[in-house]
């Protein structure tokens, strides 16, 4: 099969497609063929070695597909062959097939496209898992999303809404926060054009965010860790503007807010219960029409290192996706 593989830590310009030995599906495990694979901030971390994961060599990047299911391995009876999934993989994405185990796939209805599928997982599980486990958030707070018009800061705005917050979209041109407003954005400031910490205290009236989905870091960071409501819930998610911040503990002392950390892997692994009750709550928010994705672009196995510098130089609207 084709798949993009990655022989050293590097640049995203070294990776290149070729042809590999096929997967096969062990005990506990399935094969997916793969229709379409989601690109995500963290795979182009992952390849330049900058990631929290170090995979050995020659690996293959990408973390979540969708495609039908072309074998089952041993002991696999809730899922078949033929059956269109979701599969959340980890690694191996980025090719024609992957090998995954059974507990990490999910039907996938039938209303919902290969490529929507595809970008589904990482983005809008990340600001599900983050707003409701994480922040707990309550209809009629306040939800401030940084880097408003990307994958999952798009993603939060709209689960936000879907949660009954009051959603503020920062972003850093018009035409994002144009984005965000088509997906619920209530509040819009453009950080390039004015004073963010001065926006949001006019934006809340002096009171502060209630809750801050932080995915862009440096100054962004600094200027929302100045704006929390008392009780505030101050989201690290990552930090998508190349900077990772140093932040003040007095602030959190003084003003009353927690920083909280959101590691969207580590939830699936350490409560995957919760994490399945997420999936189907966000494929049912999908299907009423709540939560969607915004597909910018979807591009052949061969363009990945262009799909990736698209998402890396945050100049994607929504989703990147590869098609094998």
């Amino acid at each position: 099969m084709r798949a993009v593989v990655c022989h050293e830590f590097a640049p995203v310009e070294n990776l290149r497609v070729e042809e590999v030995p096929d997967p096969v599906a062990g005990k506990g495990q399935v094969v997916v063929d793969i229709a379409a694979s989601g690109v995500n901030f963290p795979d182009g971390l992952l390849v330049q070695g900058l990631y929290q994961m170090k995979p050995d060599f020659p690996f293959i990047p990408g973390g979540e597909v969708s495609g039908v299911i072309s074998s089952v391995g041993e002991g696999v009876t809730h899922v078949q062959v033929g059956q269109r999934v979701i599969a959340l993989c980890m690694l191996g994405g980025y090719a024609e097939k992957v090998s995954v185990p059974a507990t990490h796939v999910l039907p996938l209805p039938d209303a919902i496209s290969d490529e929507e599928a595809a970008a589904l997982v990482t983005a809008h599980a990340t600001a599900h898992h983050a707003l409701k486990q994480r922040a707990q958030i309550q209809p009629g707070e306040t939800l401030l999303v940084t880097g408003a018009a990307g994958g999952t800061g798009l993603a939060a705005v709209q689960i936000g809404k879907a949660m009954g917050a009051t959603v503020i979209a920062v972003c850093s041109t018009d035409e994002k926060l144009a984005l965000a407003k088509q997906n619920g954005a209530d509040i819009l400031i453009n950080y390039t054009d004015q004073d963010l910490k001065t926006a949001i205290k006019e934006a809340t009236k002096g009171k502060g965010v209630d809750v801050v989905y932080e995915c862009v870091g440096g100054d962004t960071f600094h200027a929302c860790s100045r704006s929390m409501a008392w009780n505030g819930r101050l989201l690290v998610v990552g930090f998508a503007g190349g900077e990772i911040p140093e932040f003040p503990v007095n602030l959190a002392l003084v003003k009353g807010y927690s920083v909280v950390g959101v590691f969207w892997g580590s939830f699936t692994q350490h409560q995957p219960q919760d994490f399945a009750a997420n999936m189907q709550e966000l494929l049912g928010w999908y299907l009423q029409g709540k939560v969607k994705v915004v597909v910018d672009e979807a591009l052949p196995l061969e363009q990945s290192t262009q799909a990736l510098n698209k998402v890396m130089q945050r100049q994607v609207r929504g989703k990147m996706v590869l098609r094998p």
